[in-house]
């Protein structure tokens, strides 16, 4: 059986070299153009409303979550499915992060945050299918989500306490004198919010997929010796599917704590 397999791997690697060597001498290895948003349909011109492979994935992470949350718990049953014991999981582990994080008073804002995790960890792991497409990997995706987070906190703290929300920037336990420079720290420090939420969620996910391109370029170039990259891309895409786990935890949390926030704005 041990031969079997060292057989069938060594052919891989020769196949893996001689379909994916590079034409001429060197390496040709093109990281970011796995990034590139191209159109579906016709031409090369992306307008406002041009279908691109971006539309096609998150329209795909849409119907994986609708087919998870709504068709794999549909029946309810006693003893769950696996769709009804993920759904069922994902749905407990949110509402009690929301609840622990941001307050009891915060689970009103369950479905929007579950949503926003769902949509996040799905186009995540989409995104780990070879000749798939990571939206979450533009900062056009994710700086949308974040923006939209930004203004519905806040929002919500005006909403809530009127002008008592700006007692959010006011730190009354520091000495008087400090007082207005920590308040014009901590309007900086919000403001940064989405710009930090948006970066972190892209810039991770694209350097994985970046790293993870590079390796495969590798494993084509190199012939014989690809089983060196080949078991580094196993190692990296083992630490990638807990990253794009973890960036959606993150991106999530950190909502509860700016909703927390929102809900108790006074230091």
């Amino acid at each position: 059986m041990g031969k079997i397999f060292f057989y069938v791997a060594l052919a891989l690697v020769l196949v893996s070299g001689l379909v994916f060597a590079p034409e001429h001498a060197g390496l040709a290895i093109h990281p970011m153009d796995q990034f590139q948003v191209k159109p579906l349909f016709g031409g090369d011109h992306v307008g406002m409303f041009t279908v691109t492979n971006v539309t096609l994935w998150m329209l795909l992470a849409i119907v994986a979550i609708f087919a998870l949350l709504v068709l794999g718990s549909s029946r309810r049953a006693i003893i769950p499915s696996r769709a009804q014991s993920v759904a069922e999981l994902a749905y407990g582990f949110i509402y009690k992060m929301v609840e622990d994080v941001a307050g009891k008073d915060a689970v009103k804002f369950f479905p929007y945050i579950m949503t926003l995790f769902m949509f996040i960890v799905t186009a995540n792991f989409l995104g780990l299918i070879p000749m798939s497409f990571t939206t979450t990997s533009h900062f056009a995706v994710t700086g949308v989500l974040a923006v939209v987070v930004f203004v519905a906190i806040t929002v919500t703290g005006f909403v809530l306490h009127g002008a008592k929300f700006l007692a959010l920037f006011w730190v009354s336990s520091a000495p008087l004198a400090l007082r207005p420079i920590l308040a014009v720290i901590e309007v900086i420090s919000y403001f940064v919010r989405p710009v930090s939420l948006c970066i972190r969620l892209a810039g991770n996910i694209m350097a994985g997929h970046a790293v993870l391109k590079v390796f495969a370029g590798f494993a084509g170039a190199l012939g014989f010796a690809s089983f060196l990259p080949i078991s580094a891309i196993t190692a990296f895409y083992a630490l990638e599917v807990l990253v794009a786990f973890i960036q959606a935890y993150v991106f999530t949390i950190l909502t509860c704590v700016y909703l927390k926030d929102a809900l108790h704005p006074s230091h």
